[in-house]
């Protein structure tokens, strides 16, 4: 379909390029850095949908918004973190933007470029896009050899709301906390933020004090690490002139150990790990706070993401009374607020659904190959990074438990093996494929429940591809597993058809 102003498809100048890239967050910016080391004599383009690079971080705006993982780990392998282990929104675009100008890759983004359709052709052995650019509407023709799909996996457009009975008799003001108001005043009134995930536990100590009250109204408790957002021994490296990469990588590596024995006693000895953040949470809030009640989940530690508080500051605010938490169904809005199931009528000039975000397989590109429509769901993935009848084409999914650019390395890493691999075997195709003995697989989740339920995965993963129960077809979102898998991944184990 032609797009309004836009020349037609056939008169427009196709611009190609080795290497296409989707999307300029904390994932492109990797595969960047990596093509420009690993595959110099590749050309590539980055196409990034918003005005910036940032990806999460220019898209979120809501007041406090910050990490929740390390930056030591969170941050890139390659470009030392100096700062806190937690770091705000604006500390992160300042980091992505030291790696983008050292490196040199801005000149390869092309902003505000919107991605309306991918399709493959075997016969030309390449992918063309279509692509609209916001500011000026035109409509854009790009060819690749290779498609990088770092584009994340939730819609940046709109959060996930459920519909609330009664919202519509609300008098105030409902915000989701993806589309968060500039101009949104606070002062003097009181919020209720529902939901006690990651995005409430940023935005609540950031509010206090900036409004009258504040509620944090959560169906279930979810498991909190509070500790002080500082890494002693980065510091104490500071101290001695350390050099300010081994500086990164030490830290990194320690951070990275903690985390692995922590994610092995969420399965191995899950009530010792219970009693400790049970007992963490009870030091700051004190012996008379219904713990049992509001920050004791039914389900085991690092089944959902585990929210990290750095210095207590959310329990610090429940603590002194600036904060409540009320652990309740809601049974529906009224005009003056939100009344719960057990009766109880929460007051509000502003409710906040902090209820998580939809879910976008491959940014809600139109795919297709060889002219037929490409459905996602019924592909297997292959590694988790390429997917079965797919050419020429990865995703980067990054880890759920582990910090996300922790697997974005491993997947740079792997394209460039993968690229230089074709070029060794003069070949322009890679598919992967399953073998005879990969035909029997039971059909599996792409993130298996068991391992890790959040709410945004489970509601869409009919959505996306299979995995099975034989490599290269699982993704077992185990960093400490693919660390070593992944590198000494067999190209020419008969699941990579080349052509």
């Amino acid at each position: 379909m032609e797009m309004a102003g836009t020349q037609s498809k056939q008169d427009q100048k196709i611009e190609h390029f080795d290497v296409l890239i989707v999307g300029a967050g904390i994932s492109g910016i990797d595969a960047a850095y990596h093509l420009q080391k690993d595959c110099p004599n590749k050309s590539f383009v980055i196409l990034e949908n918003q005005e910036s690079f940032g990806g999460t971080w220019l898209t979120h705006k809501y007041p406090g918004i910050r990490s929740d993982s390390d930056l030591y780990t969170f941050g890139y392998k390659w470009k030392p973190w100096d700062g806190a282990p937690i770091a705000t929104a604006d500390r992160i675009l300042d980091y992505m933007k030291e790696a983008i100008e050292e490196n040199d890759i801005e000149r390869h983004i092309r902003f505000n470029s919107n991605v309306k359709s991918a399709s493959w052709s075997s016969e030309e052995k390449k992918w063309t896009l279509y692509v609209e650019d916001k500011s000026s509407g035109a409509l854009k023709a790009f060819t690749c050899n290779f498609l990088w799909m770092c584009q994340g996996y939730y819609r940046h457009s709109e959060g996930y709301t459920p519909e609330f009975p009664g919202m519509e008799s609300f008098d105030g003001e409902i915000v989701h906390p993806q589309t968060w108001p500039e101009d949104m005043v606070t002062e003097g009134k009181k919020i209720v933020v529902i939901g006690s995930g990651a995005t409430a536990a940023t935005l609540i100590p950031a509010l206090v004090g900036k409004c009258d009250h504040i509620t944090m109204l959560q169906r279930s408790p979810t498991y909190f690490f509070p500790a002080p957002n500082k890494n002693d021994l980065a510091d104490e490296l500071r101290s001695l002139d350390v050099k300010p990469e081994w500086i990164h990588e030490i830290t990194r590596l320690k951070v990275l150990k903690e985390q692995e024995l922590t994610a092995q006693r969420s399965f191995q000895d899950p009530e010792s790990l219970k009693k400790d953040l049970l007992n963490a949470a009870r030091e700051i809030l004190g012996p008379d706070f219904d713990i049992e009640k509001h920050f004791t989940p039914s389900y085991r530690p690092w089944r959902q993401r585990l929210a990290f508080i750095p210095n207590g500051d959310l329990f610090v605010a429940l603590r002194e009374g600036k904060a409540s938490v009320v652990t309740d169904h809601i049974e529906t809005f009224t005009e003056k607020g939100i009344l719960t199931k057990s009766g109880e009528e929460l007051e509000a000039d502003i409710i906040v659904t902090a209820t998580g975000f939809n879910l976008s397989v491959m940014g809600d590109i139109d795919f297709s190959i060889d002219g037929g429509p490409l459905d996602f769901a019924d592909r297997w993935a292959h590694r988790g990074i390429m997917f079965s009848g797919i050419p020429n084409m990865a995703w980067v999914f990054g880890y759920l438990r582990t910090s996300w650019t922790m697997r974005a390395n491993l997947v740079s890493d792997f394209v460039c093996r993968l690229l230089h691999h074709m070029d060794e075997k003069d070949v322009q195709m890679v598919t992967p494929e399953l073998r005879a003995e990969d035909m029997d697989m039971p059909k599996l989740d792409f993130v298996d429940e068991e391992n890790f339920n959040a709410g945004y995965l489970m509601r869409n993963m009919h959505l996306m591809p299979k995995q099975g129960d034989k490599q290269p077809w699982v993704f077992s979102q185990d960093y400490y597993k693919e660390k070593d898998e992944i590198p000494a991944a067999d190209l020419e184990d008969g699941t990579l058809v080349y052509k």
